[in-house]
């Protein structure tokens, strides 16, 4: 990069050369005029002494007393220091000041000499042969009394001193510019710095603005034009920082808003470069936003339905309709089904820049949305088998085709125990329903109460049939151990608990019910020697009409809506229950309840 001058360095030089410059043809200038000055003032003079040697010198010319000539010439001469020469018309010289007439050459040649003789006063300045000087000489011609021309009379100086009073005068002058021009050089620095200072004040305050200090503010300059160009500046400056706080606030109120959304963002350009993430995507990619951005997509994830979603998205350049799809990605350490949806980014233009990919994790509402077709497809069924069955026996008997009154009564008993299965059903979707109001309190009535007591409840109820398969029901509480619960829909809990245990026992087995107090708060739990359940039904046994053996469940006389009463149950308790169970072995169900002095203190009734 080329090197730049700073300004007092593009301005001095130029004005130091034009002060020079001016200042040498003023001296040169001087230098002239004095010279064609003193020139003239000599050639004046000697046009005077010329005047006054007329007269003497025609005299001599007249007579012919050109010895009585020579002589005068040679005093006179001397006296006023200068060169008289007396010169005939054919050339021939017969008066000289300095010189013997008789050893001097022909003068015809002479262009003074020559000038006179046309008849006018000439000068010339040259070199002397004859006394190896540089002359001025100033030439008349003598006329006798009748107008004819009786010789030249010529005078003349040397030019030497006049050289020697220009060299004197032009050192003066030379060293009178040199003065000047070191004053006028002082004088052009005072000058560039005091523009080039508020300059480079400016060009420090515009550094400061370029740096990120905007509330920095440049002094003003006395120069209008410079105190303009400040106040510009700083009006530039606090626009520049308004605007700036206004966009730091807007995109800091941007990212709050995007970091704690919980679906994810992945912003890619149209070179599937990963240009900007939330935390929330950032997340369900297992990594961190600082480690993705700028990078392709290819080195972000290794999902081949994300990134084939993600170029589809760009090749197709989405328009106002989003693209949508359910992909399935690992994270939390399993499976879990996320909804891509695809809008496309656009620059002001409209020119399309890359596409935004909003991720939400739908996995919960689509197990839901199983749940509730299995649901609806369950209770269809566990309704339509009793009604087509009550259908058919009603139908025999009203049609007549029963040959005995016993069999009359059989079917009426059928008939009864399909209602009886019909109403208990709907009790157990009325009580499902209650505990699963949404938006609403449940109503319920919290007490302390002894557990002992809710056990051996739920052992009362339930021994008439676990009595019929010789099961022995066992409490194993400690005395004393109280809870704060609603008692009546514990009670309920218990006893489905209770009523599976005994159904899937065989006989002569036990079910023990106990309790206790640990870390976690007050446990209740039912546990039996039964067939067990396999590993892959303990996820889905909470769920409505889910049924392990659904043959044997239905022979049994369950609705498959026991174990979800008792999970809402709990959960409205604060609690929630766990499974644990070994096929061949048995089953244990535990109902974990918060401790009394918790439970107390979310109801200050009980806690006074």
């Amino acid at each position: 990069m080329k090197k730049r001058k700073k300004l007092i360095w593009q301005l001095l030089p130029p004005y130091l050369l034009i002060i020079m410059l001016s200042l040498a043809g003023l001296v040169l200038y001087g230098f002239v005029t004095l010279d064609h000055f003193l020139l003239e003032r000599t050639r004046q003079d000697l046009g005077i002494r010329l005047k006054l040697l007329e007269e003497p010198i025609g005299g001599f010319v007249e007579q012919s007393a050109f010895r009585e000539l020579d002589a005068y010439c040679k005093k006179f001469g001397r006296a006023v220091a200068t060169r008289i020469t007396v010169i005939l018309p054919s050339g021939k010289v017969v008066g000289d000041s300095f010189r013997d007439p008789g050893t001097m050459v022909n003068h015809s040649d002479r262009p003074e000499v020559i000038g006179a003789l046309a008849g006018k006063i000439s000068s010339r300045i040259r070199f002397s042969q004859t006394l190896g000087k540089r002359l001025m000489y100033v030439a008349e011609a003598l006329k006798s009394s009748d107008g004819r021309q009786m010789a030249v009379l010529r005078v003349s100086v040397p030019v030497v001193f006049i050289q020697d009073e220009l060299y004197r005068v032009q050192v003066k002058l030379a060293l009178a510019g040199l003065l000047a021009a070191m004053l006028a050089g002082v004088v052009s620095l005072v000058v560039s710095r005091r523009i080039n200072r508020p300059i480079t004040e400016m060009k420090n305050g515009a550094q400061r603005f370029a740096s990120g200090d905007l509330s920095h503010r440049l002094p003003l300059p006395a120069g209008e034009e410079l105190a303009a160009l400040a106040e510009a500046l700083n009006q530039m400056a606090a626009e520049l920082e308004r605007r700036i706080s206004t966009i730091v606030s807007q995109r800091n109120e941007l990212d709050t808003i995007v970091s704690s959304m919980r679906e994810g963002l992945i912003a890619v350009d149209r070179r599937e470069m990963v240009v900007n993430v939330n935390q929330a995507a950032a997340g369900m990619l297992e990594t961190v936003p600082e480690k993705i951005k700028n990078k392709a997509l290819v080195e972000v994830t290794r999902n081949l339905e994300l990134q084939n979603f993600v170029r589809r998205a760009i090749e197709q350049k989405t328009g106002s309709k989003a693209e949508e799809k359910d992909l399935e990605i690992r994270y939390k350490g399993e499976k879990r089904v996320v909804n891509a949806r695809s809008m496309p980014l656009l620059e002001p233009g409209g020119f399309f820049s890359g596409t935004l990919v909003v991720l939400n994790d739908v996995t919960e509402l689509r197990r839901l949305e199983a749940v509730r077709q299995d649901f609806v497809a369950n209770v269809s069924h566990e309704i339509k088998t009793p009604l087509t069955a009550i259908k058919g026996f009603v139908e025999m008997l009203r049609y007549g085709r029963v040959e005995s009154a016993a069999e009359s009564q059989r079917f009426l008993e059928i008939i009864e125990r399909h209602v009886n299965r019909l109403n208990t059903i709907v009790d157990d979707l009325l009580v499902l329903s209650r505990l699963e109001r949404q938006g609403r309190p449940i109503e319920m009535d919290f007490q302390q109460v002894e557990v002992e007591n809710i056990l051996k409840t739920a052992r009362q109820v339930c021994q008439a049939v676990a009595g019929e398969k010789q099961i022995r029901i066992e409490i194993d509480c400690p005395a004393g151990l109280v809870a704060v619960v609603d008692k009546t829909l514990l009670e309920q809990a218990l006893i489905n608990l209770v009523d599976n245990a005994v159904k899937y026992s065989g006989p002569g087995t036990r079910v023990v019910a106990g309790a206790g107090r640990d870390a976690k708060g007050v446990f209740m739990r039912v546990s039996d020697q039964g067939r067990g359940i396999d590993k892959k039904h303990l996820p889905r046994l909470f769920e409505r009409f889910y049924r392990v053996d659904k043959a044997r469940s239905r022979k049994l006389g369950g609705t498959g809506l026991g174990l979800s009463i008792v999970k809402h149950i709990v959960q409205a308790h604060g609690g929630y229950v766990e499974v644990e169970s070994v096929p061949g072995r048995g089953s244990t169900f535990t109902i974990r309840l918060p401790g009394s002095r918790e439970a107390a203190q979310g109801y200050p009734h009980l806690s006074k």
